[in-house]
C-alpha cells in the first residue's frame, strides 16, 4: 500500500481530476462572462459584486484533496482564492440575513446548486477559488469561481459559482435523493439513505458510464 492510498478515506481510490458530475450536466457548458460578478441574496433582495473585488484581498492558497462521492479522489490539489468565512463576514457587514438562516446555497452558471450548513461553510479550509495549481481555473474545473470544501464530497464544491443565498432549511438541489445534507467525507455520508459503505459499489460501477458521458460532451 502506498502512502497516497493509505491516507485516502474509506472506499476511495486515487485518480486524476477530470470534469465530472451528474450526467445531465455533461453537455452544459456555461458562457463565462468577461468580468464575472457574484450575486449575493440577502433579506431585502439581491446585490452584485465583481468577483475581482472579492478576490483582491486576503488571498490564500491551500493543498487539499477532492473526494468524489462515487469513490474516486484527486489528491494534492493546490487551490488559490479567498476563504469563504471572509466572504461570509463581508456579506454580514453588507446585508441583513434571515434570522432563521442555517444553510448557505451556492449556485453555478450551469444551474447546479448545493447547500452547506453555515458552520461547515465557514470552516478554515473552505475556499472560493479562482486558481488551480498556480493557473487560472479552466471551464472544465469550474471557472471563473469554484467552491472548494475538502471535508465534504465533491458535489458540494460547486463549479462556476454565480450566486450565494442563505436558507432556513436544507434543499438538496439537482442531486435530489442522492445527496446528503452535510456530505462529510470523514463520516462517509454518501447519501441520506443507508450507510455510506453500501453505496460504494453502486457509485463505483457508475463511474465509467459517467466518464464516457462527459468525454462525449467535450
Amino acid at each position: 500500500m502506498t502512502v497516497r492510498e493509505h491516507r485516502l478515506p474509506p472506499g476511495q481510490s486515487a485518480d486524476e481530476l477530470r470534469r465530472f458530475g451528474l450526467p445531465a450536466f455533461a453537455p452544459r457548458r456555461p458562457m463565462l462572462p468577461a468580468e464575472p460578478r457574484l450575486v449575493l441574496v440577502g433579506e431585502h433582495g439581491p446585490d452584485e459584486v465583481p468577483v475581482a473585488e472579492l478576490l483582491t484581498n486576503h488571498r490564500a492558497t491551500q493543498v487539499s484533496d477532492l473526494h468524489c462521492v462515487t469513490t474516486w479522489s484527486a489528491v494534492d490539489l493546490r487551490w488559490s482564492g479567498v476563504a469563504f468565512r471572509i466572504v461570509h463576514e463581508w456579506i454580514l457587514g453588507r446585508f441583513e440575513l434571515p434570522f432563521s438562516a442555517r444553510w448557505v446555497r451556492f449556485r453555478g452558471l450551469d444551474g447546479f446548486h448545493c447547500c452547506l450548513r453555515i458552520d461547515d461553510a465557514v470552516a478554515a479550509d473552505v475556499l472560493l477559488a479562482d486558481r488551480l495549481d498556480g493557473q487560472p481555473l479552466t471551464p472544465d474545473h469550474g471557472a471563473p469561481l469554484r467552491l472548494i470544501a475538502p471535508a465534504h464530497y465533491g458535489y458540494k464544491s460547486v463549479k462556476h459559482v454565480a450566486s450565494i443565498d442563505y436558507l432556513a432549511d436544507y434543499r438538496p438541489g439537482p442531486a435530489g435523493w442522492m445527496a446528503h445534507p452535510r456530505g462529510r467525507v470523514a463520516c462517509e455520508e454518501r447519501s441520506r439513505f443507508l450507510p455510506g459503505r453500501v453505496w460504494r459499489p453502486v457509485w463505483r460501477a457508475a463511474v465509467p458510464l459517467v466518464r464516457r458521458r462527459y468525454a462525449e460532451a467535450r
